[in-house]
């Protein structure tokens, strides 16, 4: 028996809320559960239903935007299954336990480690020209994409299967995450290149002193390298700034005077 389109969907909905139940035990467990349900209650009678249920209420843990395509994939496991006239070349436990750790890996990477600083530096670059739309910039661009993705995952891996893992193989998914995070960080260096050629030029201070943030740049590079605790790093920038900030008008007199 083939799921509906409409039952499909209300799948697709209930997987935004994939970790509403989470919990130390079974971490998205119940969520993925839950939103699969509607699709195994087509498929299973009602003295079948709880056993396959009780399969569902164990540990499952992956990247809430690759969760679509993990759970595509088992929709259509499980009409094989239910169906009969296919037998899977796999059980459905351990195709879920194969995929979900290196899908939450990719995952990391490109949405947390580059798409979303990529997404923030492009919206600071209009906040810096005083465009209060940077914030709805920055929601509608890094929510449209993932809503894109979600539905574009979920629908292969219901089409395709077992196959589901081709498709991330073949779109080299991992190497795109490695690209996602190099062009951030090309991104944000450019802004910071760039507020700092602004606030030398609205002081009316040469522009090759910007030149000299290279040294301390240079400096934390170097020493994150030796294994120095990134976040002690990040504190002891934020801090440095927000001093400079508080002085700033001093320095700049030292300077021009």
């Amino acid at each position: 028996m083939a799921i509906s389109w409409r039952t499909r969907l209300h799948i697709w909905f209930r997987l935004l809320l994939l970790q509403a139940s989470w919990n130390f035990e079974t971490l998205q467990g119940v969520g993925f559960f839950y939103a699969l349900f509607p699709g195994l209650r087509k498929l299973y009678s009602n003295e079948k239903l709880p056993e396959v249920s009780l399969k569902y209420l164990g540990y499952f843990n992956t990247h809430v935007y690759f969760a679509p395509l993990v759970a595509g994939a088992v929709l259509r496991l499980e009409e094989d299954r239910a169906s009969g006239t296919v037998v899977p070349e796999v059980e459905i436990d351990d195709f879920k336990e194969m995929v979900a750790a290196p899908y939450a890996a990719i995952g990391d990477a490109f949405f947390w480690g580059g798409l979303r600083p990529l997404v923030a530096g492009v919206a600071l670059f209009f906040a810096v020209k005083g465009i209060l739309w940077a914030p709805l910039i920055f929601v509608l661009l890094y929510n449209i994409i993932p809503i894109w993705i979600r539905t574009v995952f979920f629908s292969r891996g219901y089409r395709q299967g077992l196959k589901s893992v081709e498709f991330i193989q073949r779109h080299k998914l991992p190497d795109l995450a490695i690209h996602t995070k190099e062009a951030a960080v090309v991104i944000l260096g450019g802004l910071s290149a760039f507020m700092v050629f602004s606030q030398l030029t609205q002081h009316q201070l040469p522009s090759w002193l910007g030149m000299l943030t290279l040294i301390p740049m240079v400096m934390l590079g170097l020493v994150a390298r030796k294994g120095f605790s990134t976040l002690l790093l990040v504190f002891i920038t934020v801090s440095t700034i927000f001093l400079i900030g508080l002085f700033w008008a001093d320095v700049v007199q030292l300077i021009v005077f």
